[in-house]
């Protein structure tokens, strides 16, 4: 390709400007959802910078989008909250916390455990299930950015423990609400809890 200069309208929607970032669209399609519900699957706060315009957990509003297959989200999360075990399974997932500090659960389980202060940086490939929540006493910001295939947006799911846990807090409506943005995945007959 030629190196060519942008005009101003093409410039001006490749630029996003925090102040002018808008939560995630997937939260309005979800309004009927209890917040400690939404608090389980996602960040409270979590504004889309790039989206690919594909299916993807996160709604259709971005600031920009199409970058060669890059997702990139701001989210904000208070003491304590912070989304539930998860696993992209096409795609990798690449965090680094602009302010605050998270804890990280890996595993199965969640049984692995790393905590990232400012700075830090986390990348998990797909197919492994990672959780985490802000342990620092104010609000903590974390960058996460997604790679892989543009049509692969579509692939998070979640363990069977987590789907207890939705189905069990908030019943089977929610459960089902959630079940239209990602997988959740139910134990094996005779798998224990």
């Amino acid at each position: 390709m030629e190196p060519r200069n942008p005009s101003r309208e093409e410039l001006a929607q490749r630029v996003a400007r925090f102040d002018q970032l808008q939560p995630m669209s997937t939260a309005t399609d979800l309004a009927d959802v209890p917040q400690e519900a939404m608090d389980i699957i996602f960040a409270r706060t979590l504004m889309p910078v790039i989206l690919e315009k594909t299916k993807n957990p996160f709604g259709d509003t971005a600031a920009i989008y199409g970058a060669a297959g890059t997702t990139m989200n701001v989210s904000v999360c208070p003491p304590g909250q912070g989304p539930c075990l998860h696993s992209h399974n096409h795609t990798y997932e690449t965090f680094m916390v602009l302010d605050g500090a998270f804890e990280f659960s890996v595993g199965d389980d969640g049984q692995e455990k790393i905590t990232l202060n400012k700075w830090d940086v986390f990348s998990c490939p797909p197919g492994m299930y990672r959780g985490f929540k802000n342990v620092a006493d104010t609000d903590s910001v974390l960058l996460t950015v997604i790679t892989g295939a543009v049509h692969e947006r579509d692939d998070v799911s979640v363990p069977p423990q987590v789907t207890e846990q939705v189905r069990d807090g908030y019943g089977e409506e929610v459960l089902k609400a959630f079940k239209k943005i990602a997988t959740f995945n139910e134990r094996d007959e005779g798998e224990q809890a």
